[in-house]
């Protein structure tokens, strides 16, 4: 199997495939951390701006600082994410761009099982966090509860075996909770915690699932559209057939994402 590179440059693409469905989870997630009114945040690996969004509606920061290497994510967060107290840039998760300790709270949603390696990526951001400060983040449970994306690779299995190789559930091994509490861990957070987040995700009906697949952003949809038409076609017809399709044609699934936080130790 060729290796398809996991492409993330449209913010408009992203956001009907699973931007939607990570701001809910970003809400609960945001809840859970708990963090005082009046603090400063980083988002790491920001994307489209959607943990930074509900910070801004829950947390009640000073200030929020979103990192991301996409352009294409920045300019829609910059677009659609407007308020003084946010500053969007440029930068990888793997070289934080900010000084030791400049930081109450240093949040991810959706990014450490993207980077080259997870442990380098916590270690910065435990670096970047202040003396008691926060630390937490959220990933997908691709092995079993992100069913939006766990029928595609399902259905891929029975067509082209092959692209098991592909599945995120076979590649991210760090998206379940003993691998995440051992980064939190290892990177000498204390009070370490991990938790599920479970939200449902309704499509109206199957074009409503199916289309944002044909988007391009992310592996699953860069699988899809580097097939031909015949087998786009054939995979199509595959999930359809697998999904539990209501008599209105709508179809309830649920994302689990798995969440972990930690602080600072002084």
């Amino acid at each position: 199997m060729k290796e398809i590179p996991d492409r993330w440059a449209s913010g408009d693409a992203y956001e009907p495939y699973v931007g939607r469905w990570s701001r809910r989870v970003a809400r609960e997630f945001v809840r859970w951390l708990s963090v005082e009114p009046g603090r400063r945040w980083l988002d790491v690996g920001c994307g489209t701006g959607a943990l930074t969004t509900e910070v801004l509606a829950l947390a009640e920061p000073a200030s929020v600082r979103g990192v991301d290497p996409s352009e294409g994510f920045l300019a829609y967060a910059r677009r659609h994410v407007v308020d003084l107290r946010v500053a969007f840039e440029s930068g990888s998760a793997m070289a934080l761009p900010a000084p030791d300790r400049s930081f109450d709270a240093v949040a991810s949603g959706l990014v450490l099982n993207f980077v080259p390696d997870a442990s380098v990526a916590v270690a910065e951001m435990a670096r970047v966090a202040d003396a008691g400060g926060v630390v937490g983040a959220y990933v997908w449970d691709y092995p079993g509860g992100m069913q939006l994306i766990r029928f595609f690779w399902d259905a891929v299995a029975v067509l082209d075996p092959a692209g098991k190789a592909l599945d995120e559930g076979m590649r991210f091994q760090i998206c379940k909770p003993e691998p995440l509490r051992a980064l939190w861990r290892s990177a000498g957070l204390g009070d370490v915690d991990v938790r599920a987040i479970d939200v449902a995700t309704t499509f109206r009906d199957f074009d409503d699932y199916w289309t944002p697949f044909l988007g391009g952003q992310g592996p699953a949809p860069s699988y899809a559209m580097s097939l031909s038409e015949e087998r786009r076609v054939a995979l199509r017809d595959q999930i359809r057939s697998m999904l539990p399709i209501a008599a209105d044609g709508s179809i309830e699934l649920v994302a689990r994402a798995w969440a972990a936080r930690g602080r600072r130790r002084a």
